[in-house]
């Protein structure tokens, strides 16, 4: 069994590892933060053992035994590890949403290239999709708009990411541009790499990849007003903190070459005010089909015997207040009747 240090140690990791999702989780209901630190501590560890420098080539294979250790209830002894059992044990957490986030880390590892924007959704899909349908099932959302709606909002946070980090990536040696896009512009994408510079076919690119990553945050909405009431806040925060770094690169007409877009402080705490706000707003079914690239995850987290796993203490506090109602009316009937049976 994992101990509160285990989910102490994970949520120090993510301090450290993840500012954006640090501030979004302080809004999260205690039974489900923990939890939730213990899932991102997971994925922060086996990002940084496929991506650090000098990571050795069999780093997704032991990342894998390391699944397995887990999903046999003998795992290494590491808090992330005794964390995730926990978790995994808790809350029937899906072991293909954890192996599609590790075949994507896969594919950084081979250096695989996106020549469609398809084919970046594929990878957004396993890197942070996959994430999103996980904390889906962490909160107990497992219909499959929910899951759908889930997904949008792990996917458009990827692509926000890609194109903040376009020049960091290059002079890394990757580009997640889509390669036809290249083509299209005529610019070599080999040659961009050795010498990244900003310029109005950069500029174009990167309002593409942010207006998709728009459309998927609005999507995601719905899926977002649609958890329990508890729960809505911390992941409006997400939302909007993580489109905030959209909007700083908008400020930087959309240079991502020569700066790194940045959500301040200050600009945190106003929109950990706004996903408040926004947590009160009616809900929205938004029943959309889920993109193609992620249907292999909607899947994979669905339950398939028909049974929520949301316990009543947290339904909706409007459907609670309609029962409140209900037994309100039947007592006073039921006293009504004693009165006239006593006449």
């Amino acid at each position: 069994m994992a101990t509160q240090a285990d989910f102490d140690a994970c949520r120090e990791a993510i301090l450290h590892g993840s500012r954006s999702f640090h501030a979004a989780s302080k809004l999260l209901p205690r039974k489900r933060r923990d939890p939730a630190y213990a899932l991102y501590a997971f994925c922060r560890l086996s990002d940084d053992a496929v991506d650090m420098p000098g990571a050795s080539a069999d780093a997704v294979d032991r990342l894998r035994m390391r699944l397995d250790g887990i999903y046999s209830g003998e795992p290494f002894d590491a808090p992330a590890d005794r964390a995730l059992t926990q978790v995994v044990r808790d809350f029937d957490l899906p072991r293909a949403l954890l192996d599609g986030m590790l075949e994507g880390f896969e594919w950084d590892r081979d250096g695989r290239q996106y020549h469609t924007l398809s084919e970046l959704r594929d990878y957004a899909a396993r890197v942070a999709g996959t994430v999103g349908a996980m904390m889906a099932v962490l909160m107990g959302a497992r219909s499959e708009w929910m899951i759908a709606r889930a997904c949008d909002l792990g996917v458009a946070m990827q692509l926000t990411n890609i194109a903040r980090d376009v020049g960091e990536d290059a002079r890394a040696g990757r580009i997640y541009l889509p390669r036809e896009w290249f083509d299209e512009f005529c610019i070599d994408p080999e040659a961009f790499m050795n010498d990244p510079q900003h310029s109005p076919e950069i500029t174009v690119m990167v309002s593409r990849l942010l207006a998709e990553a728009d459309q998927l945050y609005k999507r995601s909405e719905a899926g977002i007003a649609g958890l329990s009431a508890g729960s809505r806040p911390a992941i409006w925060a997400a939302r909007y903190i993580y489109a905030a770094i959209g909007d700083a690169l908008v400020a930087l007409e959309h240079n991502s070459i020569d700066h790194r877009a940045r959500t301040s402080t200050h600009r945190k705490f106003a929109l950990l005010g706004r996903a408040v706000t926004a947590a009160m707003l009616p809900k929205r079914a938004n029943c959309a089909e889920p993109l193609e690239e992620v249907r292999f995850l909607v899947d994979a987290a669905m339950r398939t015997d028909g049974v929520s796993n949301t316990a009543w203490w947290e339904l909706d506090e409007r459907i609670v207040g309609m029962f409140d109602t209900l037994n309100k009316v039947h007592q006073r009937e039921q006293a009504r009747m004693t009165v006239q049976i006593g006449e």
